[in-house]
């Protein structure tokens, strides 16, 4: 990427602001948010944030070189301007600091097709789907989202879902300036509370579920569902159409996307109808038949445009319904029938998201016949029961289910995660996630609670080494890799293990720091010890 430089008369331009001291013709070589990064030509923006606020830091970065700070108004840092040195007064830092992105990466996401997708689960499955239906029709696109940043055949690690705003905006102009045409973006309700799109608006806005998550920041699921309405209410171009998966419960109060169809409806500045999606033929998107297999999805889809016949690895309910939020959206952007078909077809797997590990046998890649094993990242009790359900649909002898919380997050949905797995899986390992700076124990205890109310009985650890598979309870394992191994060594070929919570994640983060770990690898290397 080309090194930016902009004047800061242009970057004020059209913003709202009172600007002290001498502007001339300074030039801005970069816009700062941590006062340990400041230095010449740079200008530090003074963010409020959860644990510390900017503008504590504001006399810091002026010492340290920087031409001059964006604060907000009443805060009394009018008299540090002086030679050299520009204060701005905003009423909003956070408001500011998107405004001032955009400008300083001169407004890259003009010359894009956007595409935002939000929602608790789907959001990363879905990128796939519609990044291979994209590239069908021609276009060449690029994803932002929870598992990496990629684009041109290059993948960058996430630091966040959504990126702060300059890390957005630099990466929105690296990928004009290298001929994407299409950007795809997993949108948080983090990254919408905390303003991190800025001014930034979708052709297309997507919306795939709402569930249980985040009210550690959230507060109540009303507040949740609310920063997830932002992306229709102020990120939506006034031409861009709105995508809604249903899942039809009975209750509207209880289903999140009819009552986002229903709060878009009462907003007069959005006149296109939404897009609805979901599995019952009133919907605009919707299968007509379908077929749940172990190893595939068969399904005829029914569309406002025409049909579309689906065979697609990725199984169950859920995933179809992320299917159908992606063929809308594929619509919606005015791709053809035959190229969201194609591009459909081209997937195979999703990281991280009911992946299959095991052992290839074959030079096919078919697997072997050791026990099935899947990894996830459901770490909600939703998104938890949707897979349990169906891998329990597949007729498994017993499903074991391996899996913890992250820790310094919503701590009540714990116990719920606990009931589902009890009641849902045979065998329950209770283990470690991302604990953080919680203690483990106390997370799993929480668990704990939530499997004992369904009536499972606590089996010794002890007893897995000397089972014959016949096992069934749940258990306590604070070592994720002993936990893994346990699940499948007591695991027949007829019997079906899920390691959940993690996904597509390579790391273990405790009151020790961050590791190395990876789900997958630990289940493969279990079953190469055992079956290769």
């Amino acid at each position: 990427m080309t090194l930016q430089i902009a004047k800061i008369v242009d970057l004020l331009d059209g913003l709202d602001c009172l600007c002290y001291g001498e502007l001339g013709d300074i030039l801005v070589e970069d816009i700062i948010t941590d006062s340990r990064q400041a230095g010449r030509g740079k200008l530090f923006v003074a963010l409020p944030g959860l644990t510390a606020d900017g503008h504590d830091f504001v006399d810091q970065a002026l010492k340290l070189g920087c031409l001059g700070a964006v604060v907000e108004k009443g805060r009394g840092w009018a008299s540090k301007a002086g030679s050299g040195t520009v204060i701005v007064e905003v009423a909003d830092c956070r408001d500011a600091l998107g405004q001032l992105a955009a400008g300083f990466f001169s407004q890259p996401a003009q010359a894009l097709t956007m595409v935002g997708i939000t929602g608790t689960n789907g959001k990363t499955t879905t990128t796939y789907l519609l990044e291979s239906m994209i590239r069908q029709a021609g276009g060449n696109p690029a994803v932002i989202g929870t598992i990496n940043y990629r684009f041109n055949n290059t993948e960058r690690p996430a630091a966040f879902t959504t990126p702060e705003p300059m890390v957005l905006q630099g990466l929105l102009r690296e990928m004009v300036d290298g001929g994407i045409t299409h950007l795809i973006m997993e949108v948080s309700s983090h990254g919408l509370a905390l303003k991190r799109l800025g001014q930034l608006e979708f052709d297309v806005a997507l919306f795939t579920n709402l569930s249980r998550d985040h009210l550690d920041f959230h507060g109540t699921m009303d507040q949740y569902f609310q920063a997830k309405t932002m992306l229709f209410t102020d990120h939506l171009k006034k031409d861009g159409k709105a995508v809604v998966v249903i899942n039809d419960e009975a209750d509207h109060q209880h289903d999140w996307g009819a009552r986002l169809i229903d709060y878009l409806g009462q907003q007069t500045a959005i006149t296109n109808r939404p897009v609805s999606c979901g599995m019952d033929h009133t919907f605009d998107i919707h299968p007509a038949v379908v077929n749940y297999g172990m190893s595939c999805t068969e399904a005829r889809v029914e569309t406002t445009k025409g049909g579309i016949d689906l065979k697609t690895p990725l199984v169950g309910e859920f995933n179809l319904k992320n299917i159908l939020g992606a063929i809308g959206t594929g619509l919606a952007l005015g791709l053809a029938i035959e190229e969201i078909e194609n591009g459909l077809g081209r997937v195979d797997t999703v990281p991280g998201r009911l992946e299959r590990v095991g052992l290839q046998t074959e030079s096919d890649g078919s697997l072997g016949v050791e026990p099935m094993v899947y990894v996830d990242y459901a770490h909600t009790p939703e998104a938890l029961e949707k897979v349990l359900q169906t891998l329990r649909s597949l007729g498994p002898e017993k499903l074991i289910v391996v899996f913890g919380c992250g820790g310094d997050r919503d701590p009540g949905k714990r116990p719920l995660m606990g009931v589902v797995a009890g009641r849902l899986a045979d065998l329950v390992i209770i283990t470690s996630d991302n604990s953080r700076s919680e203690p483990l124990e106390k997370i799993m205890d929480q668990i704990e609670v939530g499997v004992v109310e369904t009536g499972k009985e606590k089996i010794e650890l002890e007893s897995f080494e000397k089972s014959d598979s016949g096992l069934h309870g749940y258990t306590v394992c604070p070592c994720r890799r002993q936990a893994i191994k346990a699940a499948i060594g007591v695991a027949s070929s007829d019997d079906l293990v899920l390691i959940s919570g993690k996904g597509h994640e390579t790391y273990q983060i405790d009151q020790h720091g961050t590791s190395f770990f990876d789900d997958r690898l630990e289940a493969r290397n279990e079953i190469l010890r055992i079956h290769g």
